[in-house]
């Protein structure tokens, strides 16, 4: 049977210091799922050979291998790792209390050995980016979001305070692409939010959204070799419970790997 909210008990919530959204969520439950390759895993070529004299700083760059972290599958179990997983859109009074705030008011976004780190970052509009570097030498992070002014600022050797980027006023559809101009191989990817309901799977591909208000959502499953694994998956959550996707695979054959990029 549905729950019907007269005026008079919806003002009353509001003057009790509830909102309406807190109200009409009856309750709150959780999606989880893996992201599995489907298929061979592609044997990628590093992206710079240690001892490679010819990169761009080689004393720093070229001082271990680094390795092609665009796509990075565990052997053990196909699981594809940095999968961005975010809800399409939700409704912000519905947002569960505890995370109307960001928990963190700061996120690092650090270089070291010449690699960005973390790959996959995922920053609600209201927290700041500090950026960070552990290496002896110049960096440069250049955004390229759609919806928000790029930005692009030169981090100094070594600097560990960092450089504060101004908030994003709005927030994106996809994950936006940030390099380095300075050592061209450096990619990473940042997905801006309005809301708590966003994740990147970890090193087995797994993930985990908690708190979701119930009832049905539209997800987006997307990775950068790929793009859209899944546009607008459906997904059902039950108050108290957990909604379990179990395997969502993405097909080898929709990797976009050419073939001069494939290690003999």
């Amino acid at each position: 049977m549905k729950k019907l909210f007269s005026v008079s008990a919806i003002t009353a919530l509001i003057c009790g210091g509830l909102a309406v959204g807190d109200a009409l969520a009856a309750g709150y439950g959780s999606v989880t799922g893996q992201v599995v390759l489907d298929g061979e895993i592609p044997k990628l070529k590093v992206k710079v050979a240690k001892g490679d004299a010819a990169v761009k700083d080689p004393s720093c760059c070229a001082a271990a291998d680094v390795a092609n972290d665009e796509l990075v599958v565990n052997p053990k179990n196909n699981g594809v790792e940095n999968v961005f997983v975010y809800l399409k859109t939700v409704d912000k009074g519905a947002i569960h209390e505890s995370l109307k705030k960001s928990k963190d008011a700061e996120v690092v976004f650090d270089q070291k050995g010449c690699k960005f780190n973390p790959h996959a970052l995922i920053i609600r509009m209201d927290q700041t980016v500090v950026v960070k570097s552990e290496d002896p030498i110049q960096h440069n992070t250049h955004t390229y979001t759609i919806l928000n002014p790029g930005q692009n600022v030169i981090i100094g050797a070594n600097d560990r305070t960092g450089i504060k980027f101004p908030k994003f006023s709005q927030k994106e559809r996809l994950p936006a692409e940030v390099k380095c101009d300075i050592h061209p191989w450096m990619r990473a990817w940042w997905l801006v939010v309005d809301h708590p309901y966003a994740t990147i799977t970890d090193a087995d591909g797994k993930f985990s959204i908690e708190k979701l208000p119930e009832g049905e959502h539209k997800l987006v499953i997307w990775q950068e070799r790929v793009g859209y694994v899944e546009k607008e998956l459906t997904v059902k959550v039950k108050a108290d419970g957990s909604t379990d996707l179990k395997q969502i695979k993405l097909p080898v054959a929709k990797v976009k790997i050419e073939p001069t990029e494939l290690a003999k």
